[in-house]
């Protein structure tokens, strides 16, 4: 007997048979019609090479092969009922597991502290990291499994083969030291060009802002340039410097420190702000589980 021979169906029917020891109540169990069960027993009788079930006053009794095969079959069944029809389920109450996110600096002071606090009473054995990398890089994470989720503006993660979920829309705003002695309220276009810049150019990222000031013809005179977002907080607090930013971070900026928000005298590019993940882990009850939190979190 090769095993590419056997219909897992009929082992169905033998346990069915086991049970009820009755063609009609084991069909009826298994939502099959009396022939079509009938003849399941006909194919098992030729599988094994024997009777199994003969009739008698006390109904289809098994013979002593089928007595033998009994809990070997039974375990099979009850392994496929239980073990492999199933779809896994995710308990975070009781999980440890480690989740990894692809995120931007930015994007880990945004997300994190909530996330965080949401794991602290949800998943408590639970833990995270995140995970900063070039974009390329980004796709072959979520493809390999070693990032459940990648977060934020990553334009070359929308294509085939990757889920996306939006979640915010992001806009710039400026960012000044409360007492700045020239910026009030308001910042025009003049003080704007006149005034000494801080910028933020992270390696292997898209610069939106960068690009429609350029296509406006807006050079600005930058003092100094930093390669992360959260170098910002002390520069800008401790100086006349102004920092063009995602609106989120001048959110976490003016809480954190003795920061405003100035609106810029332009209209900003817009940042969709997104979460990724791979159809390989689409159906993963853990990656179904941290996407719905995070969409439950921060979606708009």
């Amino acid at each position: 007997m090769d095993i590419k021979d056997v219909d897992l169906n009929l082992l169905v029917a033998f346990a069915a048979m086991l049970e009820h020891q009755s063609v009609t109540r084991a069909a009826e169990s298994v939502g099959l019609s009396q022939p079509a069960m009938s003849a399941a027993v006909g194919r098992l009788r030729l599988l094994f090479n024997d009777a199994l079930f003969v009739k008698t006053s006390a109904g289809m009794q098994p013979t002593p092969r089928a007595s033998e095969l009994a809990e070997p079959v039974r375990r099979v069944v009850e392994a496929i009922k239980t073990e492999i029809l199933p779809l896994p389920a995710f308990e975070p109450l009781t999980a440890a597991k480690q989740f990894s996110i692809v995120t931007p600096d930015i994007a880990e002071v945004h997300f994190l502290p909530r996330i965080l606090a949401h794991f602290a009473e949800a998943a408590p054995q639970c833990a995270l990291r995140t995970l900063s990398m070039a974009r390329h890089a980004a796709a072959e994470a979520l493809a390999s499994g070693a990032a459940e989720l990648a977060i934020g503006y990553l334009p070359d993660l929308q294509k085939a083969g990757f889920f996306q979920q939006r979640l915010f829309r992001n806009d710039y705003v400026c960012i000044v030291r409360e007492a700045h002695p020239v910026i009030g309220e308001r910042l025009t276009m003049k003080t704007y060009l006149a005034a000494s810049h801080a910028v933020v150019s992270p390696d292997g990222r898209e610069h939106l802002l960068e690009q429609a000031l350029q296509r406006r013809g807006v050079a600005r005179r930058v003092v100094v340039g930093l390669s992360h977002f959260m170098s910002l907080l002390p520069i800008i607090e401790g100086s006349d410097l102004v920092a063009t930013v995602p609106r989120d971070l001048a959110n976490i900026c003016v809480h954190h420190g003795g920061i405003r928000i100035v609106e810029p005298p332009f209209k900003s590019p817009a940042v969709e702000v997104h979460q990724f993940w791979h159809r390989r882990f689409h159906q993963d009850a853990a990656n179904v589980w941290l996407r719905g939190l995070v969409q439950r979190l921060f979606g708009a």
